[in-house]
């Protein structure tokens, strides 16, 4: 098990947000990195259901605030669809993916996690699920 901090940048690379994921082995995708994220976003959520969601994809039926994603009615966020949609974004250049600042093309893309890997991801237009 291997730890990874992943940092939210805007466009001119001011840090916006910041989570620390676990990936299983040290040799992981792109894809493996991007479904742990979502899922310990939308995990950390559903455990306190507080007022706004910080996540990479805006849920279903939310307000995008300063403060993150305000949900109409406080509820569980479904994480498969949550994960649907992100992955779905990053083939459609939703946003990028920057590993020791070098930009990753595909979800199969594998990455040799080490103790100071460093991966970004840098929004380009939000993104809605569930």
């Amino acid at each position: 098990m291997k730890n990874i901090i992943i940092k939210d940048e805007s466009a001119t690379g001011k840090i916006l947000n910041e989570i620390m994921i676990a990936v299983e082995n040290e040799l992981t995708t792109v894809k493996e990195i991007i479904e742990a994220r979502v899922f310990a976003e939308v995990e950390a959520y559903n455990k306190k259901l507080p007022e706004y969601f910080n996540g990479l994809v805006q849920p279903t039926n939310a307000e995008r605030t300063l403060n993150g994603f305000k949900l109409n009615n406080r509820r569980a966020i479904d994480g498969e669809k949550q994960t649907y949609i992100a992955l779905d974004a990053f083939v459609k250049n939703g946003y990028f993916v920057l590993v020791d600042n070098v930009q990753v093309e595909t979800l199969e893309q594998e990455i040799l996690v080490g103790d100071d890997t460093s991966v970004s991801f840098v929004q380009l237009t939000p993104l809605v699920g569930g």
